[in-house]
């Protein structure tokens, strides 16, 4: 018993190890040869955890032979556009100037309900509406509506509008992030009279904390016990 927990927990990291460096990506944003290779991991992590028979290296080398294929794969697809195809494949237009492409969707196998519906999930439920539509090599459907259906911006209405950057986290959980203050040119001192100004003495009463772009301190204080009963 104590044997499977320890193969389990060897594995169990090796796997997590493995798809971290695989890189940051949802299951349906994954290449067909990333979502074979994240298939055949998860069976080879899988059988050395039921049999303890098996030795564990049976299970940690064809692992580790995946990862390098998945990467050098990766490589390839981002040095060579040639190999990018053959690996990867191409976008394909299923719809052109508003017009569905029935060449494309019989060569690709992908029927008309199935294009109909990932309309519908792109808020396009108007055929319409489109423009063009192009599926992507992950096999999810780009939209771009035709310019009279498209939604009003700021530049349609020739409209200045203010920068709008990214708000900076400078306390979590009322932990205050260090790192962050630092890149915003800060110092903690700032932070705490901040907070002092607001009543409160102790970064741990904090649980959000965040800096805009625009320099406004956004303060959101942990909900006590007491009121939680409430």
């Amino acid at each position: 018993m104590f044997i499977n927990f320890i193969r389990t927990i060897i594995l169990f990291l090796l796997v997590i190890t493995v798809m971290r460096i695989m890189g940051k990506r949802q299951i349906g944003e994954l290449q067909p040869f990333e979502l074979v290779i994240a298939i055949m991991i998860s069976e080879l992590a899988a059988v050395p955890m039921q049999e303890t028979g098996i030795p564990l290296l049976s299970g940690i080398i064809p692992i580790i032979t995946l990862l390098i294929i998945q990467l050098t794969f990766s490589y390839l697809s981002m040095k060579s556009e040639t190999a990018r195809k053959v690996i990867c494949g191409t976008p394909s237009v299923v719809i052109a100037n508003g017009r569905i492409v029935e060449d494309e969707l019989q060569r690709l196998r992908y029927n008309i309900n199935d294009l109909l519906e990932q309309l519908r999930e792109k808020d396009y439920p108007n055929i319409n509406d489109v423009e063009y539509a192009i599926l992507e090599t992950s096999g999810k459907l780009s939209v771009i509506p035709k310019s009279q259906k498209r939604a009003i911006t700021p530049a349609d209405l020739e409209m200045e509008t203010a920068y709008e950057g990214l708000p900076i986290t400078l306390i979590a959980d009322g932990v205050i992030n260090y790192s962050n203050l630092k890149t915003a040119g800060l110092s903690k001192e700032w932070l705490l009279e901040e907070l002092r100004k607001r009543g409160v003495h102790n970064p741990k009463e904090i649980l959000f904390a965040t800096l805009g772009s625009d320099g406004d301190l956004f303060i959101q204080g942990k909900t006590k016990p007491e009121e939680r009963e409430e």
